[in-house]
């Protein structure tokens, strides 16, 4: 039996609720940070440069920070037993925390593949089965994991294997995760930006060449900023996505509609 409606505003709030965002330190996981405690969770951002994330707390009371390298199994159940021991529960997981790889395949040796599999693969699904195997807040628990049009679609020459193979392997996790999770009240989804402006694209986007790439291969004819994704982050954080799950919310100007 479904909760009785909402106000639109009470949808997207997140007061009460704890979250867990990777890769916080900077980017798209310091916006996502910033955006759930605004939306009045407690959050946990969890990243390797703890400078950063104190930075990042001094912003906003809400977020703790927590020193982790999500290659490490011992970092991910600590971050998962700290955010418990904080608040004694996890209602959101964002894992957002990614290793780039190399660009070309031929670059890459079997060893730096698997490495970033590690990060991009591996970590989310043990991070989620821990936010799951948690106790089960009232209301469930939203998993989101950051994907990518990578994980959709060819980008090459700008593309990498590893990187590509990691992020449509998260999607299938994603739908996977869904199935068996669903009946516990457990949503599991997938959010897949497009080109946005962020430390790990500095380069892409200094260039003359590669910027204008993006501007002719985007319906909206530029590359996003990273604001452009706090309504699909929230979305899919919240109660206004509580029949939503198993999915792949695209945003990406327009590049996967071509």
């Amino acid at each position: 039996m479904t909760a009785p409606p909402r106000t639109a505003i009470d949808l997207f709030s997140l007061e009460g609720r704890t979250a867990v965002v990777t890769g916080a330190s900077a980017g798209l996981g310091a916006r996502f940070a910033t955006v759930l405690a605004q939306a009045g969770a407690t959050v946990f951002a969890a990243a390797r440069r703890i400078d950063r994330l104190k930075e990042l707390a001094d912003s906003d009371a809400r977020i703790h920070p927590v020193a982790c390298d999500v290659s490490l199994e011992a970092d991910r159940t600590r971050l998962a037993a700290t955010a418990l021991a904080g608040t004694g529960r996890i209602d959101v997981l964002v894992n957002n925390a990614a290793a780039p790889g190399r660009t070309r395949a031929a670059d890459e040796t079997p060893e730096d593949f698997a490495d970033v599999l590690g990060v991009n693969l591996t970590a989310p699904f043990h991070l989620a089965r821990l936010t799951a195997e948690a106790p089960a807040p009232a209301g469930g628990r939203s998993i989101i994991n950051v994907a990518s049009i990578l994980g959709l679609v060819s980008a090459a020459p700008l593309g990498g294997a590893s990187y590509s193979a990691s992020k449509a392997g998260l999607i299938g996790l994603t739908r996977e995760l869904a199935g068996q999770w669903g009946a516990d009240g457990t949503r599991v989804n997938a959010l897949a930006p497009g080109w946005f402006r962020t430390e790990m694209t500095e380069d892409l986007f200094a260039d003359d060449r590669s910027g204008r790439w993006v501007e002719r291969g985007t319906l909206l004819g530029r590359g996003g900023d990273a604001h452009e994704l706090d309504g699909a982050l929230l979305f899919l954080a919240s109660d206004a996505s509580s029949y939503c799950t198993g999915q792949v919310l695209t945003v990406d100007g327009g590049w996967t509609a071509r």
